[in-house]
């Protein structure tokens, strides 16, 4: 019989009572217990040696995990797949040696939460514009209507070009008016690549739990703004993924 390694999903304060029915990854799942060294504690699981990790039901529910822990106490989330021999590897190899740097993060993230803002243009209205305010694009997409296919090839290739130009550069202006309207109700903000070619926005944002409201206003402000341009979506409270460097180990 294979003996159980130990995989970890975050660090939080030691004192944290960890829910009796909560559970990770694994199939069944298995079952979340904390491991404690000093003033912090890490969040883990005992999972099979020889059981590839990486199912889309794996990450859930190791982000869902993490979620549910951000909405109670702070958490230091660790990338997904940190596995180490045993449980008391993960206090000499992960807990002992960082300790200090673990504590002092916990503290900056008491009473903290991430955010992530998302913003997707109405591609029929921003496909509009970009043809209302460029001449040349204007032009090359009437001349793409009358030409056959083959000969429209050179004329498609450039008003793609301009198409994908004057997105990036609505989202970098769409971007910069969202930082300028959440900075004041949050404590850090990081822009993340687009997900999306249509992306206007995607930002993490680091808040205050006492300005959760704010921030919501904020995006709703905005949100009626651009109402009809850009479809915003508000996520979290999670996991800071977007404000720790963690120190991850692996192991076998």
């Amino acid at each position: 019989m294979d003996q159980s390694a130990t995989y970890i999903y975050g660090v939080v304060p030691q004192d944290i009572e960890v829910d009796s029915e909560a559970t990770g990854v694994g199939d069944p799942p298995a079952h979340i217990t904390s491991i404690r060294h000093g003033k912090i504690a890490a969040l883990v699981s005992d999972v099979s040696p020889g059981r590839p990790l990486g199912t889309p039901k794996d990450l859930y529910a190791h982000e869902q995990l993490l979620n549910a822990t951000a909405a109670e106490v702070p958490v230091l989330p660790i990338r997904f797949g940190a596995v180490v021999a045993s449980r008391e590897a993960v206090v000499e190899e992960f807990l002992a040696p960082y300790h200090d740097e673990f504590a002092a993060a916990l503290t900056e993230l008491e009473g903290r939460s991430q955010y992530v803002i998302k913003g997707r243009f109405v591609e029929e209205t921003v496909l509009g514009e970009i043809l209302a305010e460029n001449p040349e694009a204007a032009r090359l997409r009437e001349e793409i209507s009358t030409l056959p296919e083959d000969a429209a090839r050179d004329h498609r290739i450039r008003l793609g070009e301009i198409i994908n130009q004057s997105i990036e550069a609505k989202r970098d202006a769409d971007t910069a008016a969202m930082w300028d309207q959440v900075e004041p109700v949050t404590v850090m903000q990081t822009v993340r690549p687009p997900s999306h070619e249509l992306d206007a926005v995607h930002m993490a944002v680091l808040v205050d739990n006492t300005r959760q409201d704010d921030l919501d206003r904020a995006v709703e402000d905005i949100g009626r703004k651009w109402a009809d341009q850009v479809t915003l979506s508000l996520f979290g409270p999670m996991a800071p993924y977007d404000f720790i460097v963690s120190q991850e180990q692996d192991g076998e």
